[in-house]
């Protein structure tokens, strides 16, 4: 075997360190509610696993989705949370409704966010930060945003969907709950969990 010169090693060696510093990770920034309002939404989920073993939705904490995730390189996950409380330092609380359970087609399962100017406008100056700040695209979903607790998705067989819903028609969810926080949460071994959350100023 034929030895590498040191100069050579140490000439590769910060090449190596940049490479492995590198790792892209799947993030999203969303509201997650209340402790009362986390265990209803999870009970839910719970239910149509059990039920119809629909578990995919299992694999995020409940939530409302205020920017579709995005790619980011972990060694820098730290600037990224500075820049989610940048973002957060003049916000104040407000009220939310839910009410009940809607879809979209027969793709997705979800309870109904009432309609809510506050949440609107918390989402659209959130996409602009994101855009100029943190030099994320603004995707379709951004564009076109339709706040919603999602509770199945991905493993929805169409063919059943009507027996989902109809299921769903004997349960209710009615609630409201205070928007005070913004959270990011990472993509971690196939599950999002929460890394970071910030409360607004109150």
């Amino acid at each position: 075997m034929i030895p590498i010169p040191i100069s050579v090693l140490s000439s590769l060696f910060p090449i190596y360190l940049c490479q492995m510093a590198k790792i892209i990770s799947k993030y999203f920034i969303a509201w997650v509610p209340s402790e009362a309002l986390f265990d209803q939404v999870h009970q839910l989920k719970l239910k149509l696993k059990d039920t119809f073993g629909l578990k995919y939705a299992l694999k995020s904490p409940p939530h409302i989705t205020l920017k579709m995730p995005f790619s980011w390189n972990e060694a820098k996950e730290g600037i990224l949370i500075e820049k989610v409380k940048e973002f957060s330092n003049n916000l104040k609380p407000f009220s939310i409704q839910i009410d009940g359970f809607d879809r979209f087609g027969k793709r997705v399962i979800f309870v109904r966010v009432n309609e809510n100017k506050d949440l609107i406008a918390l989402q659209s100056s959130l996409t602009t930060f994101c855009k100029q700040e943190l030099k994320l695209v603004s995707e379709l979903s951004d564009r076109n945003y339709h706040p919603h607790m999602t509770i199945a998705f991905k493993d929805i067989k169409e063919r059943q969907f009507d027996l989902y819903f109809s299921f769903l028609s004997t349960l209710s969810i009615q609630a409201q709950d205070q928007v005070d926080s913004i959270s990011l949460l990472k993509r971690i071994e196939g599950r999002w969990e929460v890394v970071y959350q910030v409360f607004f100023t109150t």
